[in-house]
């Protein structure tokens, strides 16, 4: 099983990188499993160790990701004997930083730079500089968009293109184009990248036509950028001729192997009023969702911005925060920032009552609504899996028993008939549903696990 995994991640990176890359630097490598989720990939010299560490690692790690759903750790370890197998480097260690150069030089424009952009190319660009990868805080919500945004940081123009993520409001989409925008700019100084929202690109459109400068437009957008970041792109929704040159632009882009990114509040299909010849482009290359952050993850990101701001906050501080604020990351760290500033101003220490008191108008600690949605929302919420999970049809046993166990919790304390509920959990079979409730029945008496995850539902669900 684990060397069908290591065939499967190399037949993907064969498709992701160009032909002359992979033979050259990947052909001859092995690969082995020395644990149930790190991998050693022997490499013939340390300066191949090396330049896989910089270009390629975290490509390979989101492979592994995607296909697994398991963080790997990825080992190069030098094996001096493979020398004589591989076609690249029969050169001596004297003559490696020779090969060096001449592998950059024909890579087209992904070329290092040694000196960090300056603060006023960054803000002429519109990059928020605080908005960076070591910055972001990854947890089970977003492990997989983080992966993949790392990825094009890395190779831009190579891997997921286009890349479209998509997530609710304040979860983090800005700051991963950022990121990216920062990473390109700081590694590959030469990259042309344009950096807007879907309102000023629609704004750009609208001057371009009335002032006559679509040529000068189209230049800027189709033959002056190697790569288009393009935030809130549903924007352009439903406006004629801003959809009709965005679609040329990317057309022209993508066609000259160059990199675009865009995010979005939904899914392409889930747009209204967006071209359907765009929703099928937007699909061609990875589609990736950032989640509403779990328990652990909001815990994370407020120990992140306290000492980031440099703010005392103690343990049942945050964790009651953590606990109340939930919806997105924006409203997490404005909670922080208000007990702060009230404390600060009022000259008294962050205690639980005084947050309990500062908040008291944004947290209402009322009753949750009890209806199958409701139901399904906090069920995928406790598993760490999406409410489309409980309603697929796939049987592993991580999603069998949470949909047994919310179907179970909708019978048990809804009037809702079988029927109804196969209806709401993706069109089963009542008989499927009545299945479901009999099994988490027997559970209860001689599970003492399904028992607790039951009982510990039952109280969040407030019943």
């Amino acid at each position: 099983m684990s060397s069908d995994i290591i065939f499967k991640v190399q037949d993907s990176l064969k498709t992701k990188i160009s032909d002359f890359n992979y033979k050259n630097w990947f052909k001859n490598l092995e690969w082995n499993y020395e644990g149930p989720d790190n991998v050693t990939i022997s490499v013939p010299s340390k300066f191949v160790r090396d330049w896989l560490s910089d270009n390629y690692v975290e490509l390979i790690k989101f492979e592994f990701f995607r296909l697994t759903e398991k963080e790997h750790t990825i080992l190069f370890k030098v094996e001096r004997k493979m020398n004589r197998t591989m076609d690249l480097f029969k050169q001596s260690e004297a003559t490696q930083s020779e090969s060096k150069d001449t592998e950059k030089r024909l890579l087209p424009k992904i070329k290092k730079q040694t000196a960090e952009p300056s603060s006023n190319l960054i803000k002429h660009m519109g990059f928020n500089p605080r908005y960076q990868f070591d910055s972001y805080v990854v947890g089970n919500s977003n492990q997989l968009v983080h992966a993949a945004c790392r990825a094009v940081a890395t190779q831009p123009a190579k891997s997921y293109n286009p890349l479209f993520i998509y997530g609710g409001v304040g979860l983090g989409k800005t700051h991963l184009l950022n990121a990216i925008g920062l990473q390109v700019l700081k590694n590959f100084g030469n990259w042309r990248i344009i950096y807007v929202t879907g309102e000023r690109f629609t704004n750009e459109v609208i001057s371009a036509i009335r002032y006559g400068k679509t040529f000068e437009f189209r230049q800027k957008y189709r033959d002056n950028c190697d790569m288009l970041l393009i935030d809130d792109i549903q924007f352009i929704a439903g406006k004629e001729r801003t959809m009709e040159e965005f679609f040329h632009t990317f057309n022209a882009l993508y066609e000259a192997r160059k990199q675009i990114i865009l995010t979005s509040d939904k899914l392409p299909k889930e747009i209204p009023n967006l071209e359907e010849r765009l929703k099928s482009r937007f699909s061609w290359g990875l589609m990736a969702d950032i989640q509403r952050p779990d328990f652990e993850t909001r815990i994370a990101i407020l120990r992140k911005k306290a000492e980031e701001d440099n703010i005392h906050i103690p343990d049942d501080v945050c964790e009651y925060i953590a606990a109340n604020v939930k919806d997105n990351v924006r409203d997490l760290e404005g909670s922080l920032i208000r007990i702060s500033a009230f404390a600060s101003l009022a000259k008294l220490p962050v205690t639980l009552d005084l947050t309990k008191e500062v908040l008291r108008k944004i947290i209402t600690e009322t009753k949750p609504v009890l209806c199958v949605e409701n139901i399904q929302s906090k069920v995928a919420e406790f598993y760490n899996l999406k409410i489309s999970d409980l309603k697929s049809k796939r049987r592993h046993r991580n999603l069998a028993v949470p949909r047994h166990i919310a179907m179970y919790l909708c019978k048990t304390y809804l009037a809702s008939s079988f029927p109804e509920l196969g209806s709401k959990f993706g069109g089963k079979d009542h008989t499927t549903v009545m299945h479901a409730v009999s099994k988490i029945r027997n559970c209860l008496t001689n599970d003492v696990t399904i028992k607790t995850d039951v009982e510990e539902l039952e109280k969040i669900l407030g019943i």
